[in-house]
């Protein structure tokens, strides 16, 4: 194993299980993995030239995202682009953890099944999309809590103010900074600084382990954020009035978080660490089913 494709989080189960099913019942994966790695300008000019022409498909969807795509059918940009990629110390899981880890275990029982297979066996692979570094959005991803843990609002906010500087807000709050978040609490928005001081390790320095490790653990009781049914998460692409629609349709409570950078993610992973669930949420994104890889027919 060379170990080249980097991950920085860990699924969460429930996901993955219903992921396996997924694929093992349509005997198909609809959804890539994302992968991106680190600019490199011989691989940038290839697609370049692999992409010059019209593209193969396109259109745009009823969100007014547009999506185009090209075959590179010209060998000498295919083996170019191969051997450049063999070039690249890592790629790097962007998105797609439930999808990859999932696509694994459907290989390994069919493996169990019908034996290892050989080059050709459809399962023993998964489909992914390459983007450079500079090609990708990272965007904030939002965390909704159902409860406050048995505290009434006073008792909460009290216990805030002793890791966080409080300031209630007239507009919703979009972090700006690094240890800076929004919370949304009965109809008004709070700005939350942080005390520190800021860990040194990178993944205790990260944002959403500072607000786990000094809100939603110690305050909240959300322990394992990947498998306590009180949290949600919520995309940044969605805008900070999703974040007042849970609170008040079936949450108590919402943070708004400064996004995570890729460079983060990349020290993360190359040091074999793992992220807080849910830290990062990369555009753009082709639509579910635009791709699929079919897997080996089965009796």
């Amino acid at each position: 194993m060379e170990d080249r494709i980097k991950k920085h989080e860990k699924p969460r189960r429930e996901k993955e299980e219903d992921r396996v099913d997924h694929i093992d019942r349509l005997n198909a994966q609809t959804g890539p993995i994302f992968l991106t790695y680190r600019n490199n300008d011989v691989i940038a000019d290839l697609i370049a030239k692999g992409t010059a022409g019209a593209p193969g498909l396109g259109f745009t969807t009823d969100d007014n995202m547009t999506h185009r795509g090209w075959t590179l059918s010209e060998r000498a940009i295919v083996d170019g682009l191969v051997e450049a990629f063999k070039e690249q110390e890592a790629l790097y899981i962007a998105d797609g953890h439930h999808r990859s880890a999932s696509a694994v275990r459907v290989a390994k029982l069919r493996r169990e099944q019908f034996g290892p297979g050989d080059g050709d066996t459809e399962y023993n692979y998964f489909m992914a999309i390459l983007y450079p570094a500079d090609q990708l959005h990272v965007y904030d991803y939002n965390r909704v809590v159902a409860d406050l843990n048995g505290l009434s609002e006073e008792e909460f906010l009290e216990k805030l103010e002793e890791k966080f500087v409080v300031t209630e807000m007239e507009d919703a709050v979009r972090p700006e900074k690094k240890g800076e978040f929004g919370m949304f609490l009965t109809d008004r928005w709070y700005r939350l600084n942080f005390k520190g001081p800021v860990p040194s390790d990178v993944i205790e320095a990260l944002d959403v382990s500072i607000l786990q490790d000094n809100l939603l653990a110690p305050i909240l009781g959300i322990d394992d954020p990947r498998s306590d049914e009180r949290i949600d998460f919520v995309g940044g692409v969605r805008g900070l009035k999703e974040l007042e629609r849970r609170v008040h349709e079936d949450m108590i409570v919402a943070f708004s978080m400064y996004p995570t950078a890729l460079e983060e993610l990349m020290a993360v992973a190359d040091g074999g660490k793992v992220m807080p669930p849910k830290s990062t949420w990369f555009e753009p994104k082709p639509r579910s089913g635009l791709f699929i890889h079919e897997l080996d027919e089965i009796n």
